[in-house]
């Protein structure tokens, strides 16, 4: 065992090591046996005792080669109980000389780590499965978060979260997918579904959809952990390089988000003294590089484009309105959403005043998927309290309170309007 302890391991914490060993353990696994659901199930078990028993008695000398030995040793048993339970035996899973069984690939370092996460984010992320569905196995089966934690993330209960990575698992083995990257022909579609998960996962820890919290750091700082591995291993695609760039500029407001009450702070009011300069600084130089370099733009360099403007903006005032308007436009050509004309309506009416806003908002009234999001009724309260329309920014206020599900932001929304009903 280590002489060092367990809670700190070459500046590492031990939570950080399990989940940077977890998939190259399952790759592992994977590229001997294959079964992804029982090997990524052997994998969470060692994961389990490692936590449990190397607090008490430190950490081995080879971290990786315990987590593999024990992940293995579970797997067999798990494949030879299968096997006894069916009467029927697979020669080639269950016929390991126990040489093997005890410690393989213990004395080893990991091969092709990196290229292993790649593999399995792919899998994670095969499009038979639903987009939460890719999310919770990334998480897991990438991340290395239990099912408690990702339960925890996403506010349902750990058995609900269970069965659903169950019926992942399942569908990814009825779908014959195996560990490996996708063909060649198919690489580009992939590649876009787990960019997208890494996206969502993100959001999701930026701003979180339900609950008590505003921000969920510990999602956030998995998915910019995870793009990162993705850009390292491609550093040529500008896509990767402009979800990167997103995430480093979005996460530089981190501490200027909330009031130490955990009350939102909109972007406007900022302090902007708070924001992490090292990380707008790495942002800027990616996406600068990257779109002077671009062959294809794509919509997460165009919102990191976006993102950039507003960041290296020192002051509120020091914005550049119409180059963001300029930005939005390109952005819903590109990839249009209403989420993105509802970005742009703000963007029009710091160019052209509020009126110009709310025409653009009033178009998206009539769409069935934003008659009901509280985003919405915010932003259109915010351009008519612009406007001095004091009255129907209250009432705007108050719808899109009630269709808010996070707590934070439905303590902003009262407070708006609370603010307007006493002025």
């Amino acid at each position: 065992m280590s002489d060092e302890p367990a809670e700190e391991l070459a500046g590492e914490s031990l939570e950080d090591l399990l989940r940077r060993l977890a998939p190259q353990v399952l790759g592992a696994l994977m590229r001997r046996y294959g079964q992804f659901d029982t090997a990524e199930d052997a994998v969470q078990e060692a994961l389990l005792a490692a936590a449990t028993q190397w607090p008490a008695e430190g950490v081995p000398d080879n971290p990786y080669g315990w987590l593999l030995t024990a992940a293995t040793r579970r797997f067999i048993d798990w494949v030879r109980s299968d096997a006894a339970r069916r009467r029927r035996e697979d020669a080639d899973m269950v016929a390991v000389p126990p040489s093997e069984l005890v410690a393989p690939g213990a004395d080893e370092e990991p091969a092709g780590e990196h290229d292993d996460s790649l593999k399995l984010l792919f899998l994670c992320c095969h499009p038979s499965l639903s987009p939460p569905s890719q999310i919770a196995l990334t998480l897991r089966a990438v991340g290395g978060l239990t099912t408690a934690e990702i339960a925890h993330a996403f506010f349902v209960p750990e058995a609900t979260m269970a069965q659903r990575i169950s019926r992942a698992k399942q569908s990814i083995r009825k779908a014959g997918a195996t560990f490996g990257l996708p063909p060649a022909g198919e690489r580009a579609e992939r590649l876009k579904a787990v960019l997208h998960v890494l996206y969502l996962m993100f959001n999701e820890g930026y701003t979180v959809t339900a609950g008590p919290d505003l921000q969920r750091d510990d999602l956030t700082a998995d998915a910019l952990r995870l793009v990162r591995l993705v850009h390292r291993l491609l550093p040529d695609d500008g896509e990767v390089a402009g979800l990167l760039a997103l995430m480093l500029l979005t996460e530089a407001r981190h501490d200027a988000r909330a009031n130490d009450d955990g009350s939102l702070v909109p972007l406007a009011e900022q302090d902007r003294g708070r924001w992490d300069r090292g990380l707008i600084a790495e942002g800027v130089a990616l996406i600068s590089a990257t779109l002077a370099g671009t062959r294809e733009l794509g919509p997460y360099q165009i919102q990191a484009a976006i993102a950039a403007v507003h960041d290296e903006a020192g002051r509120v005032e020091d914005t550049d309105w119409p180059q963001i308007l300029a930005l939005y436009g390109l952005l819903e050509r590109v990839a249009p959403s209403p989420m993105v004309t509802l970005a742009k309506a703000v963007a029009e009416a710091m160019v052209s005043g509020p009126g110009a806003g709310l025409a653009a908002v009033g178009e998206l009234e009539s769409d069935d998927r934003m008659a009901r999001h509280h985003r919405l009724h915010a932003v259109r309260a915010h351009l008519l309290e612009m406007a001095g329309r004091r009255e129907d920014a209250l009432d705007s206020y108050r719808t899109a309170s009630r269709y808010a599900t996070s707590v934070p932001e439905k303590r902003y929304l009262d407070n708006q309007a609370a603010k307007l009903a006493n002025a």
